[in-house]
């Protein structure tokens, strides 16, 4: 079996380094776009932490990215979060996985993944208007609050 993911990557085929990968029928990302930094990673993995670099810092810059529309490039703004910095660049960090191969596989999904979810619209709230049956029944609701509280009150003659 292959690791490759099915929809972000192809139909579970080695990437080619060279096609586009196809987020969405709006998003596309070409492959010249995406820089790759391989880093030592921390943490836990014995001698070989120590002298492989196995760790991927995968940028990707959103303001020269020529598949991405620009309301997608305003979501993804959002999503990323810090991940964005001001010039627009995203950075992905992988260092989930032991070989340099997978944590590259793994910051491309992770970045198609914040990709296809920019690419969704989200659906424009309507807003409705209040009945009136709802709006006597919400004053109805605070004048009964408020005669409770009412009797709450001590009155300076019952001293």
């Amino acid at each position: 079996m292959n690791d490759y993911p099915s929809a972000a990557l192809g139909d579970g085929v080695a990437p080619d380094e060279t096609a586009a990968i196809k987020v969405s029928p709006r998003v596309t990302v070409w492959p010249d776009e995406l820089r790759e930094r391989f880093v030592r990673a921390s943490g836990a993995g014995g001698q070989n932490v120590n002298k492989v670099s196995t760790a991927v810092q995968l940028s990707f810059d959103t303001h020269a990215a020529r598949g991405l529309p620009f309301d997608v490039r305003l979501r993804l703004n959002t999503i990323a979060g810090k991940r964005m910095s001001k010039e627009g660049v995203i950075t992905i960090n992988a260092r989930r996985h032991r070989t340099q191969e997978r944590n590259r596989q793994d910051a491309r999904e992770r970045l198609i993944e914040m990709l296809a979810a920019a690419a969704i619209v989200p659906a424009r709230r309507i807003p409705i208007r209040v009945s009136f049956g709802a709006k006597q029944r919400r004053l109805e609701a605070k004048k009964l609050r408020s005669q409770v509280k009412l009797n709450r009150q001590t009155n300076d003659s019952d001293i």
